[in-house]
């Protein structure tokens, strides 16, 4: 129980990265699929973008949700699923 002279501590939740429509993006983790961002989504397998492959963030969605294009298709990614990179990095196709 916490005093009325205490400050009450609440948890906070790690800041999701601000990201752009424009913005150059990488994949963090290996994902156990992929999402597509068609009009009626489809599961696809992750190993349609490679490790290293870099995305073109072309839409922001709801719930810290992006959509990506890459070389082999545009997916729904969460925004802690990707960090940004340099601008002398190019997507691929």
């Amino acid at each position: 129980m916490s005093s009325p002279d205490q400050p009450t501590v609440t948890p906070s939740e790690p800041e999701a990265q601000a990201f752009s429509v424009g913005d150059l993006v990488r994949i963090t983790a290996r994902l156990s699929y992929l999402k597509t961002a068609d009009p009626m989504p489809m599961l696809r397998p992750p190993d349609l973008v490679d490790a290293d492959e870099v995305g073109q963030v072309i839409g922001l969605r709801a719930i810290n949700q992006l959509a990506v294009r890459f070389r082999r298709g545009t997916f729904l990614l969460d925004s802690d699923q990707l960090t940004a990179c340099s601008g002398d990095e190019r997507p691929r196709g």
